[in-house]
């Protein structure tokens, strides 16, 4: 009896035959959200710890990664402090529109859908589908599975409702 080797059918291909991971689009503007998305996941998981998240540190700590330099600093402020500071008005809009209880979701995706109504109720400069979409890639991004397919029909609902010239005049 001879012993074959277990090796898949397309072991002998090179690694240069096997198609390269999609390379991301890391402009200043998309590493802002990704820190705020970082600093909005660590204050949820403070929060559902029972303590009080404190922003300032949470940001210092962001702040020390080398790849923090490259992100458009001011973004990442706007975004961060304005979704840490209104939370529970956020939460209160998005709730209406989700199928479960707030508390019930990832945190990556609580925190994304914080940012994506935070641009969509309080920075009408973004245009809906870039609040939309920028949220929906953080959830591909960080996110579950299909987290980024429930991100996008809750803040597809919200935009509706937040924007709905904008959103009738598409």
């Amino acid at each position: 009896m001879s012993k074959t080797p277990l090796t898949p059918p397309n072991a002998s291909a090179s690694k240069s035959d096997q198609p390269a991971a999609p390379k991301r689009s890391l402009t200043p503007r998309r590493r802002a959200r990704e820190y705020a998305l970082q600093g909005v996941y660590q204050s949820l998981v403070i929060r559902r710890a029972g303590s009080i998240p404190n922003g300032t540190a949470i940001a210092k700590q962001l702040a020390e990664d080398p790849a923090f330099r490259r992100c458009q600093l001011e973004l990442f402020q706007g975004i961060f402090d304005g979704v840490l500071s209104r939370t529970d008005e956020l939460e209160a809009i998005i709730t209406p529109a989700l199928d479960r209880p707030i508390n019930e979701l990832s945190p990556v995706e609580h925190a994304a859908l914080l940012i994506g109504s935070y641009e969509l109720a309080m920075d009408l400069s973004v245009p809906y589908k870039v609040a939309i979409n920028e949220a929906v890639e953080l959830a591909k991004t960080f996110g579950g599975t299909d987290g980024h397919k429930y991100v996008n029909g809750v803040l597809d609902l919200l935009a509706q409702k937040l924007r709905s010239a904008e959103t009738q005049a598409n």
